[in-house]
């Protein structure tokens, strides 16, 4: 029978949903404060968590991230008297199962649950699987700009340097700045992000450093800042140009001296935190304008990293478009193996304004309105699709004294895209003699995953 964990502070709401819930064949086990409820999602191994929003100890936001590490599979619903449409979508996007209200409805507190339940087995069996949603993580690129960038995070990862990543927006920087701290010794610590682009003046110094009860009216309990809940990995700082001019100078303080201080408290809390921040903008102008202090863009300026735009990039459009491609099969279960040449040549060719991001965007839309097993332009957002003119018809010329019939054959083997095809092909085909036909261990050496292989292996009618 599944398990599930009820945290909330008020002992009559708790037996209650306990005993609802225990009616419904459910093992429950509860607790009445985030720390209680931490300390038994550690020692047993729990299919589902619910837990009240706001709790003496913590808010539900904080003891979410921290319910993440200790499993990430979990589902967390969150329960509150407050339907802060605002909380609810922060939940959500930091790894919350769903958000209800109070007072709970029965039957539809039941169907969520239900829901959650099998999500979890989903995610569970996709992670035994071949095609886990991690597989679809980081990129490595064949540009020479890729090539950099997996030389820069090989070579900062294992330090504990601060690092600043530039780049257009929707370049990857959330992803890089993961990798980042993945390849770093701090992998099994959190990795907390906040965007400060959507952090207010009085929001942004209660969610970095935390404040105690009764610093101001609302302030009804301690909260923890996400220093502490970072507290020996990385703290992702997006779009840090857009920090409050004040705030700036607690961070100062905070990097310079590893130290931090709640909102209305009186002791210093020491913390050992990486920083990655990450910045759409340029940074120097932003100072030079006296929008960043200067002595914190030379703190966070231990190591830049530039990310190229897309358009930049040519030779990875196509290898990031497969991977996106890969991503959606698995997402809206599809078994697209590939595009067709004309779309292939379109999306080389656009100037991708919105980097990587538009282009994941594209090909989830170009998977979902597949009528067959390739992408076709039809699929294509029309701006996009455009990019492909067509070509008119060459004018027939022929020698003096020559008959029409007699015009030369085009030369064969000239169509660069035919040829990438071909060289392609071949290379897979050394690569699956090379191995006694091995489909694993060529995938592996391929650089690509067993289902890409596959798809390619059918789209060349490659019989193994």
């Amino acid at each position: 029978m599944p398990q599930i964990l009820v945290i909330d502070d008020d002992p009559t709401f708790c037996l209650m949903l306990s005993t609802f819930l225990k009616r419904q064949q459910f093992v429950v086990q509860t607790a009445q404060s985030a720390g209680e409820g931490l300390k038994l999602a550690k020692s047993t191994s729990f299919d589902l968590v619910l837990t009240d929003f706001r709790l003496p100890d913590k808010n539900g936001l904080e003891l979410l991230s921290q319910l993440k590490i200790v499993s990430a599979e979990m589902p967390v619903i969150l329960m509150t008297h407050y339907a802060d449409i605002r909380t609810a979508v922060k939940a959500i996007k930091m790894g919350a199962f769903e958000y209800i209200t109070k007072p709970i409805n029965p039957d539809e507190t039941l169907l969520t649950i239900h829901k959650a339940l099998k999500h979890r087995t989903a995610n569970v069996h996709e992670a035994a699987g071949s095609a886990t949603a991690e597989s679809f993580g980081f990129v490595h690129g064949r540009s020479t700009q890729a090539a950099q960038l997996d030389e820069y995070i090989s070579l900062i990862a294992p330090t504990n340097m601060s690092v600043i990543v530039e780049g257009e927006s929707g370049t990857g920087k959330e992803y890089v700045s993961q990798s980042i701290h993945q390849h770093s010794k701090r992998k099994d610590k959190p990795f907390v992000a906040i965007d400060c682009g959507a952090l207010s003046k009085e929001l942004a110094g209660s969610e970095l450093f935390g404040y105690v009860k009764g610093a101001f009216t609302g302030a009804l309990a301690d909260k923890q800042g996400q220093f502490e809940v970072a507290n020996g990995g990385t703290l992702f700082l997006d779009e840090i140009g857009n920090l409050p001019y004040e705030i700036q100078v607690k961070l100062l303080r905070a990097l310079q001296e590893r130290v931090i201080r709640k909102i209305g408290g009186t002791t210093d809390i020491e913390v050992d935190v990486r920083i990655i921040a990450a910045t759409n903008e340029d940074l120097v102008q932003a100072v030079s304008r006296g929008d960043f202090r200067e002595d914190l863009y030379h703190r966070l300026n231990e190591f830049k990293i530039n990310i190229s735009p897309l358009r930049d990039r040519q030779f990875d459009i196509l290898l990031f478009a497969d991977h996106f491609l890969q991503q959606a099969n698995h997402e809206l279960e599809r078994t697209i193996i590939g595009f067709d040449a004309a779309v292939m040549k379109a999306l080389e060719q656009y100037n991708w304004p919105g980097n990587l991001r538009e282009l994941r965007n594209v090909v989830r839309r170009a998977v979902l309105l597949a009528k067959s097993d390739v992408v076709t332009l039809d699929g294509l957002p029309s701006e996009i699709a455009c990019f492909i003119p067509e070509q008119p018809q060459p004018l027939a010329v022929t020698a003096p004294g020559a008959s029409i019939e007699d015009k030369p054959e085009p030369i064969a083997g000239t169509d660069l895209k035919s040829a990438a095809e071909r060289s392609e092909k071949e290379l897979i085909l050394q690569m699956l003699e090379k191995v006694k036909y091995n489909k694993a261990k060529a995938a592996r050496l391929l650089n690509i995953d067993r289902k890409t292989l596959y798809n390619k292996l059918k789209l060349y009618n490659i019989e193994v």
